[in-house]
């Protein structure tokens, strides 16, 4: 059996609240035709820095692979979820997201004061939280969650591309570049594409 050492969802059984906590939420995923939205939440600890943290997104693969295990050492806690690609279809990727970013936040194992929310929509969540556009290239503690959801979803593709090599997840990632596009045509959509995305509805008509 292969490895799943990063597609366990992490959850807290507990959650205790110190004054002052801050968490940064950012999603992974949501413009791809495959797979699941990610969302990771991160609450960093102010006296054990980590440097280097920008939006994942500007950041090498092995330097977000360092950062990702630095970040899991360092922060206070940090939580992954993800909507499930049935869930994406049920909901629309929009409210897909909102669900998998209050499950990252209730997973976290000590509650925030505030949650800071790359972006400019909010989770109904029940604790003060703030949209901030760009938040993943301003803020370190969005930056961090940016680096845990991208490199989570780009183990699940490197995952799935294994059960599915014909697609080419390990390289696109999902996204509906020319090859995936070809091989969507003739090998039909997998068990994991996004069915309500037009590009993958097209190829199913």
């Amino acid at each position: 059996m292969r490895s799943r050492k990063y597609l366990k969802v992490e959850q807290a059984p507990l959650c205790w609240y110190i004054p002052g906590l801050m968490a940064g939420v950012d999603e992974a995923g949501r413009g791809p035709l495959a797979g699941p939205v990610v969302v990771a939440a991160v609450i960093l600890d102010e006296l054990n820095p980590i440097k280097g943290l920008a939006d994942s997104k500007k950041l090498t693969a092995l330097r977000r692979e360092k950062l990702y295990d630095e970040i899991r050492a360092k922060a206070l806690c940090c939580s992954i979820a993800q909507a499930s690609v049935e869930e994406i279809d049920a909901l629309n990727i929009l409210q897909a997201t909102m669900l998998a970013m209050k499950r990252a936040v209730e997973g976290l194992r000590l509650k925030p004061n505030k949650v800071l929310v790359d972006g400019n929509r909010l989770p109904l969540l029940g604790i003060l939280a703030e949209a901030i556009v760009k938040g993943d290239d301003l803020v370190p503690c969005i930056s961090a969650a940016s680096i845990l959801a991208k490199v989570y979803r780009d183990h699940w593709c490197a995952e799935f591309h294994l059960e599915y090599p014909q697609y080419g997840f390990a390289t696109h990632k999902g996204y509906g570049t020319v090859k995936h596009l070809a091989a969507l045509r003739e090998h039909g959509a997998c068990p994991q594409h996004r069915r309500s995305f037009a590009p993958v509805a097209e190829v199913l008509r």
